[in-house]
């Protein structure tokens, strides 16, 4: 048995299962898609937005990539994966929302942070290298606040996320629709090692994301 014997077989258990429970979801889905939130997530295969966020399908559009970085917006010729999704995103199915979710014991982040494949070839790790080069000037300024101690594989994993939300602001389509009031960006952070969702506030900062609660009495919603 192989491992895609496997994804076959679970794909006969979806069908027969989750498929026939939301039969009416993918007849209206085949229609089309009209995702409210666009999420911009690491390739890690401890890290799958549809489940830590609860979704069902057609509710995210979601992008996945080393470290989860956003390019700072170019137009020199190349193959631009993450900047097509965006513009499809944002210009097409006109999202009203963009996270960007980071995530601790990051290889793509540590591999930004230690230099590593620095000097590869292709093939050999340097295509990791080149892409985190976007990380480059993160990197400088999480070591000169925090040297190479532990906090500073943390701090690099945030401050990749503020990165992606910086460079996504250099998109001048991505800029007119938060000119326009239709788009908000957001900044949050899963820790594998306690399955918190951490939420960047304002500041830059990040914080597990309190439950809301409801009183029943008056209907009012709070948070924590």
């Amino acid at each position: 048995m192989t491992y895609f014997t496997n994804l076959v077989e679970g794909y006969h258990r979806f069908r027969t299962s989750d498929l026939r429970r939301q039969r009416d979801r993918w007849l209206e889905l085949r229609e089309g898609q009209s995702p409210k939130v666009m999420v911009i997530a690491c390739s890690d295969s401890r890290v799958e937005p549809a489940q830590i966020f609860d979704t069902l399908p057609g509710e995210i559009f979601v992008v996945r990539n080393v470290a989860a970085l956003v390019p700072p917006f170019e137009t020199r010729a190349g193959f631009h994966g993450v900047s097509a999704a965006l513009e499809f995103a944002v210009t097409k199915l006109k999202v009203e929302e963009i996270v960007v979710m980071g995530h601790g014991a990051c290889g793509g982040c540590n591999a930004a942070l230690s230099g590593a494949f620095r000097d590869a070839e292709p093939g050999e790790g340097g295509f990791i290298a080149s892409w985190v080069t976007i990380l480059d000037d993160a990197r400088e300024a999480v070591k000169s606040r925090c040297g190479d101690g532990d906090d500073a594989v943390r701090e690099m994993e945030y401050e990749a996320v503020r990165t992606s939300l910086t460079n996504l602001q250099t998109f001048p389509f991505v800029q007119k629709a938060i000119a326009a009031g239709s788009l908000a960006l957001h900044g949050a952070y899963f820790a594998i090692e306690d399955g918190q969702l951490r939420v960047m506030g304002e500041d830059g900062r990040f914080a597990f994301a309190q439950p809301e609660t409801v009183d029943i009495e008056t209907m009012t919603v709070t948070e924590g």
